[in-house]
């Protein structure tokens, strides 16, 4: 089982006032709301169905939490720039996402979803100018990478970390594909890290007891415990073992008949 798999839906809330008391770590999911948020999410925690995704962009308009067993967060950001959004609602949620963004005392990193052929837009660039000053680590993951070819894909991952130093040492960027399943591990190893959530330790193989060896009709076998009991000889009634006495041999026979 992976290590964020029994994360489960907390709430959703409009406004910051409705979120819960900063006391548990959490992570955010943001980027604009056609780069593959959603499923992306859904990927690196193992489910399908956890975070919803719908074929119409920008459908998300509240802050969608989801609670790990520790307490810890998983937070789905509203999606950025589709142009359908009314105006009101993009100016409400431009505000609400730099206040909590910057301000949210117990958020612990930031993963930015963008889509791997047009990385690095101005709204993805405005996303890092209100985070990287707060000096917490950014992921950013270059989504749908399953729909570049192999140089192209390297390619633009080397371009992506050049462009990415200009907001600091701790914003890191990998390829990504929720189709392919491309970079989930590493996404969850980050994401899991920030969280403090770490893989259980094995348990210890427990010795067994060695099994007594059996023969036939399930007796112990000559040599395994309580095996040579078995071969004592019989008692009669009155206790004492029974001595086996040899047939007489007839007359005429050289010897005589052994008598006990």
């Amino acid at each position: 089982m992976g290590r964020l798999e029994q994360a489960a839906f907390a709430r959703a809330v409009h406004a910051l006032s409705e979120l819960p008391p900063p006391d548990a770590p959490e992570v955010a999911f943001a980027g604009r709301s056609n780069a593959g948020k959603s499923s992306a999410l859904n990927a690196i925690v193992g489910r399908r169905r956890l975070a919803f995704t719908s074929r119409t962009p920008g459908r998300t308009q509240q802050i969608v939490m989801f609670r790990l067993p520790g307490g810890q967060h998983l937070v789905d950001l509203p999606g950025y720039g589709y142009a359908k959004v009314p105006e009101s609602i993009r100016r409400h949620w431009e505000s609400t996402l730099a206040a909590y963004l910057r301000e949210r005392p117990n958020l612990e990193g930031l993963v930015l979803i963008m889509d791997a052929r047009h990385p690095l837009t101005p709204l993805d660039r405005r996303m890092l100018d209100w985070f990287a000053p707060t000096g917490r680590p950014i992921h950013c993951l270059l989504t749908k990478a399953d729909k570049l070819g192999r140089q192209e894909a390297a390619r633009t991952l080397a371009d992506a970390r050049r462009a990415l130093r200009a907001w600091g040492e701790r914003c890191s960027v990998q390829l990504f594909s929720s189709v392919g399943k491309t970079g989930v591990e590493e996404a969850e190893d980050v994401i899991a890290g920030w969280l403090r959530v770490f893989p259980r330790a094995p348990e210890p193989e427990t010795s067994e007891a060695p099994t007594r060896r059996r023969g036939p009709r399930g007796r112990p076998a000559a040599g395994a415990p309580g095996g040579d009991r078995r071969r004592r000889a019989k008692k009669s009634p009155s206790g004492e073992a029974r001595a086996s006495r040899r047939r007489p041999r007839a007359k005429g026979d050289k010897h005589e008949a052994e008598m006990p």
